[in-house]
């Protein structure tokens, strides 16, 4: 709960959270139904929107309990549904017939004709695949519906397989990173084993800390918001789960400060550049938005908000460059 007061305190039109189940980080700490109800009441009184993450792909014998969390979720208020899975947007369209959907990058949304079938499913928002550049965004939103809304991640660690669509974690710990459960095994720490010298292992040291080879860059686009509204998103998405309340405050606050620069075009003061630096994080890139991850970032080399329990948004334009 900590954490989604920071994303409200510090300028988040909406936040991004989790149940018990159902959503895309098993180990965080999520919200039971008491503590939904009072997120719900708390960020509506602060006209915030409250979006809740069922964006896992749920296995047969786990559908018999989503009709009463779908209807549990509508019956409290819950503004939008982030979904990544046909049969269960067809669910939450007859459990949940007040609560608009999202439909999560697990997706893996990449062209207009996707958007235009998920719209047709009843979808509000996309929430587009990282691997997009804003050229392609920007013919996305030339070529689908004007109503459907586009979301993009801004901020924060990316996934090293395609819109986290990932089977890593499940061969080697048995725990389903479809299902929440990613041990994350492309952020450990692994050394060479030649074949004839087994139990021999050598370090391929990239710098003091070790060797990470698997290990993505962390997303930053604080410089460029006015280029992604400029594309026609619509939604600003910061990836923070598992991290602390501070980086909840700190991030959320400079990319805040960053959107209102850009609708009102105003340079960006070099202090919300500096703030981003401050924080825990992995070296930075611009994502694919400009190419190939770490060939463009000009640091000196809606906002949303997702930490263990809460994410959060900024969604202060129209995505037309308004």
């Amino acid at each position: 709960m900590e954490r989604l007061i920071m994303a409200l305190h510090y300028g988040a039109d909406a936040v991004y959270l989790a149940g018990t189940e159902f959503g895309m980080r098993a180990a965080a700490g999520n919200f039971d139904e008491d503590n939904m109800r009072r997120a719900v009441k708390t960020c509506h009184d602060k006209n915030v929107s409250v979006y809740v993450t069922c964006n896992t792909l749920p296995r047969e014998y786990e559908l018999a309990r989503l009709p009463s969390y779908l209807e549990f979720l509508n019956g409290i208020g819950v503004d939008a549904l982030i979904v990544a899975d046909l049969g269960l947007i067809s669910m939450a369209k007859k459990y949940a017939p007040d609560t608009k959907l999202h439909i999560s990058t697990q997706l893996g949304i990449v062209n207009s004709e996707t958007c235009k079938a998920v719209y047709d499913m009843g979808a509000s928002r996309a929430v587009l695949a990282r691997e997009l550049s804003l050229a392609e965004i920007r013919d996305i939103r030339a070529n689908c519906p004007k109503e459907l809304e586009l979301e993009a991640f801004v901020h924060g660690a990316m996934c090293v397989s395609f819109s986290g669509r990932c089977l890593l974690s499940n061969y080697l710990t048995d725990r389903d990173a479809n299902r929440g459960e990613c041990a994350q095994p492309c952020r450990w720490k692994y050394h060479l084993v030649e074949e004839k010298r087994p139990g021999e292992y050598f370090e391929i040291t990239e710098d003091n800390k070790g060797t990470y080879i698997l290990n993505s860059n962390d997303m930053c686009m604080i410089e460029h918001i006015p280029e992604l509204i400029d594309a026609g998103v619509t939604s600003f998405k910061i990836e923070g789960r598992m991290k602390s309340s501070y980086y909840a405050a700190a991030v959320t606050n400079a990319y805040r400060h960053a959107l209102d620069a850009a609708i009102e075009n105003r340079p960006l003061p070099q202090v919300w550049i500096d703030e981003v630096e401050k924080i825990s994080h992995r070296r930075y890139s611009t994502g694919f938005y400009f190419g190939y991850p770490g060939q463009y970032y000009s640091s000196t080399d809606s906002i949303y908000f997702a930490a263990a329990d809460v994410c959060a948004i900024v969604e202060s334009c129209d995505g037309e460059g308004n």
